[in-house]
């Protein structure tokens, strides 16, 4: 486990992880955002590569990566971003977030080495299974940069076990079986699905995709470790921008939306 990661499950305070597209709306507005997402409470930070065919999010974060890849955002200005953060917050763990296609045609070396220059703690390639990983994940953990795997509720014994023998940093269960966006509603399956999943590792286990409110985030941090807010907050940024509204204007809303989150005044 990468030493930033690590260092974050220490403690038994559970953990809040947010989500931002890398260049939404551009990469001035996101290099503030992620200057104070930690001083917001925030304990680890997705940043996602911004694709053309993001077939596991909903509406809100394909228009996200269509804003920032109108903006001209590639991989190189990802990193650009990763270093400019990494230049005043050596501590809270960077985690890219996104998928193959861009990876591969960046090339897997030059990836992982740009990912280790830049500071980048963890990965999550939502579309490239362990069947196919073989070479990107043995170069990112000679790297010491976590693996981090999805796990979802049709995830049966057999495949969990697969998935667990090189999983590192933490485990991302995907509480529905939809997109990101996607309202979470059944608790009591997420709940039971985390139990067994613990009885087989020592992972730290985070949930995300659908959760929106804090009686959601509440529920969750009962028996998991940690969650994943994304679609709320890019929600947020869409709104003030269509509104034409200033960085101060969008900092203010997801400060307001996380306090509510932690149930902070």
């Amino acid at each position: 486990m990468n030493n930033r990661i690590k260092n974050v499950f220490l403690t038994k305070k559970k953990k809040l992880i947010t989500f931002i597209t890398a260049g939404d709306p551009n990469l001035n507005y996101s290099k503030k955002i992620l200057d104070n997402l930690p001083k917001y409470g925030v304990d680890i930070m997705e940043i996602g590569m911004p694709f053309s065919d993001p077939m596991a999010d909903g509406p809100t974060i394909q228009l996200a990566s269509a804003r920032a890849i109108k903006k001209k955002v590639n991989l190189n200005k990802v990193f650009d971003l990763c270093k400019y953060v990494r230049k005043t917050n050596k501590k809270t763990p960077i985690i890219l977030m996104g998928y193959y296609n861009p990876i591969l045609h960046f090339g897997n070396s030059k990836f992982i080495n740009e990912c280790k220059k830049s500071g980048v703690d963890g990965l999550i390639i939502v579309d490239l299974q362990p069947e196919n990983d073989k070479n990107l994940f043995e170069l990112a953990q000679r790297n010491k940069i976590d693996f981090i795997r999805l796990i979802t509720p049709t995830t049966t014994t057999k495949r969990l076990n697969e998935i667990l023998l090189n999983a590192s940093g933490f485990l991302y269960y995907v509480s529905i079986t939809g997109v990101t966006g996607a309202k979470l509603k059944d608790f009591k399956n997420v709940e039971q699905s985390i139990k067994q999943i613990k009885k087989k590792t020592k992972l730290p286990i985070v949930v995300g995709f659908g959760i929106k409110t804090k009686e959601q985030v509440k529920k969750i941090f009962r028996f998991a470790d940690g969650v994943v807010i994304g679609s709320s907050i890019v929600e947020i940024i869409e709104k003030k921008v269509n509104n034409n509204s200033k960085i101060k204007n969008i900092l203010l809303g997801i400060k307001k939306f996380l306090n509510e989150i932690r149930n902070k005044k």
